[in-house]
C-alpha cells in the first residue's frame, strides 16, 4: 500500500492506494472520523461487485451501515436525486458525527460528497473510488457537486474527504471503455505537471491501460500530482485552475450531448486537444505538441476528434462555465509542464475548435469499436427513494454485539 498525504489548511488527509485496501476501510473510517453510523452511496453495477466487502469492513469496525443506490451515470447528479439522498440521511438517523461513504466512480464521489457537505450543515465523507478517473482525480481535492440543465457541476461545494481508500483490485472488473476513459485525466496530469510521466505513457501506451500490476503505482503517481495542486490552492483561486486543462470544452461537449454519448474522460481527451489547438492559435507553441498528444491519446484508445456542434451553443455553455470570469477562461500550455490560464476571444476559441472537429466524430469511437466492448452499465430505475439491490431502502447493518445493533 502507498499512502499519499494531501495537505490542506486545517484538514489534511491520507489517500491509501493499493490492491486489497478496501478490507481496511473500517479501520480507516474509525481512525479519521467520529462516525457511529455511515450511509454508503453507490450504484448497482459497483455494488454488485464490492458492496459486501465494503459493508463487512465497516461492520467489523462497529459501524452501523445504511446503503443508498442511485441511478447509474451522470444523470444521478441531479437535484431530485440529491433531495432523495437528504431524506435517506434523515430517515437513517445520521448525526453530525456520522459520515457518507461514496463507493463508486466520479459521479458517486461528486454526489456523495455534496450530500455530506450539505446534510446537517456538513458531515464527513469518505471517498472509495472504483474507476481510474475517480482514483486519479475526482476523489482527491474535495470538489463535489451536481449538474443543472444549464451546465455541469454548477451547484456544489469544496468538501475535503476525511480519507480516500483507492483499491486498485476493483479496476479488474471494469469494462474496457470505463477503464481507459480515466486515462484522459492521466494524460492531462502529465501535460500540466510531469513531462516524465508523458514520456512513460508514450513508451507503454500499448499496455498501460490493461497493466493491472502497474495500476497502483500509476494511481499513486497521479494522486501525488493532484495533491500538490490542492495543497497549494485548496479552493481554486490560483494554480489549481491548471487542473482544468481540457475541461472547458469537455464540459460543453458533455452538456450538449446529454451526458450519455461522451463520457467525461473521453470529453477531456478531446478538450485537451482543443486547448492545445488554442495554444497554437495564440502562438504559444507549434502543432507538434498537439500531434504528439493526439498520437498518445489514440494509442490509449481515447478519441482524438471533436464532433461538429452548433458553435454558438458551445460558446454559450463555455461562457456559463463555473470557471468563467467575465468571459471564457482556458488553460493552455507553453510546453509540457508549463500551463497558464488565458482569456481568449470567442473567435480564437472557434478557430481552435475548427482544428479538432470532424464530421465523423459524433461518437467517441466508431460503432464497431463500441459494439466490441462491454456496454455501459444499465441504468437503475428512478424510484421514489434510493434503494438497495432488492428495490428497498436498505436496512442498517451492524455487529450483533454492538448495543442497539441489528442481528
Amino acid at each position: 500500500m502507498t499512502t499519499v498525504r494531501v495537505e490542506v489548511p486545517g484538514q489534511g488527509y491520507d489517500v491509501h492506494v493499493g490492491p486489497g485496501v478496501r478490507h481496511d476501510l473500517g479501520r480507516s473510517v474509525a481512525t479519521t472520523t467520529r462516525a457511529r453510523r455511515v450511509l454508503v452511496v453507490s450504484q448497482a453495477p459497483v455494488a454488485d461487485h464490492w458492496l459486501d466487502d465494503v459493508r463487512d469492513a465497516l461492520v467489523a469496525a462497529d459501524l452501523v451501515v445504511d446503503v443508498a443506490l442511485v441511478e447509474d451515470g451522470e444523470p444521478a447528479k441531479d437535484p431530485a436525486v440529491l433531495a432523495r439522498l437528504w431524506d435517506t440521511c434523515a430517515r437513517a438517523g445520521l448525526e453530525r458525527r456520522d459520515a457518507v461513504v461514496a463507493l463508486g466512480g466520479g459521479v458517486v464521489g461528486d454526489l456523495g460528497g455534496f450530500v455530506a457537505a450539505t446534510f446537517n450543515r456538513g458531515i464527513d465523507v469518505v471517498q472509495v473510488p472504483t474507476t481510474v478517473l475517480a482514483m486519479v482525480d475526482a476523489s482527491v481535492g474535495g470538489k463535489t457537486g451536481i449538474d443543472l440543465v444549464a451546465g455541469k457541476n454548477l451547484v456544489g461545494a469544496i468538501h475535503q474527504p476525511a480519507v480516500v481508500v483507492s483499491d486498485t483490485e476493483v479496476l479488474a472488473t471494469l469494462p474496457r471503455r470505463v477503464l481507459r476513459e480515466g486515462f484522459g485525466e492521466v494524460v492531462k496530469h502529465a501535460l500540466i505537471a510531469d513531462p516524465d510521466l508523458l514520456d512513460d505513457l508514450e513508451a507503454t501506451a500499448a499496455t498501460v491501460v490493461g497493466d493491472a500490476a502497474g495500476h497502483a503505482s500509476l494511481v499513486a503517481r497521479n494522486v501525488a500530482i493532484k495533491a500538490g495542486f490542492v495543497a497549494a490552492d485548496s479552493h481554486e483561486h490560483g494554480i489549481r485552475a491548471h487542473l482544468n486543462l481540457g475541461h472547458t470544452y469537455a464540459h460543453a461537449l458533455e452538456a450538449l450531448t446529454g451526458y450519455a454519448t461522451w463520457w467525461h474522460g473521453e470529453a477531456v481527451a478531446v478538450g485537451t486537444l482543443v486547448a492545445l489547438a488554442l495554444g497554437e492559435e495564440l502562438g504559444l507553441h507549434g502543432p507538434d505538441l498537439r500531434a504528439r498528444t493526439a498520437t498518445l491519446l489514440g494509442a490509449l484508445g481515447l478519441p482524438v476528434a471533436a464532433p461538429v456542434l452548433e458553435r454558438d451553443a458551445v460558446l454559450a455553455v463555455m461562457a456559463r462555465d463555473k470557471k468563467a470570469d467575465g468571459g471564457i477562461r482556458y488553460v493552455v500550455l507553453d510546453a509540457p509542464g508549463s500551463p497558464r490560464v488565458v482569456s481568449p476571444t470567442p473567435e480564437q476559441v472557434g478557430r481552435a475548435i475548427d482544428r479538432v472537429e470532424s464530421p465523423d466524430a459524433h461518437e467517441p469511437r466508431g460503432a464497431a469499436d463500441l459494439a466490441a466492448e462491454p456496454s455501459a452499465p444499465t441504468a437503475v430505475a428512478d424510484t421514489a427513494a434510493p434503494t438497495d439491490l432488492h428495490g428497498r431502502v436498505a436496512a442498517p447493518t451492524a455487529r450483533p454485539d454492538r448495543p442497539g445493533a441489528t442481528p
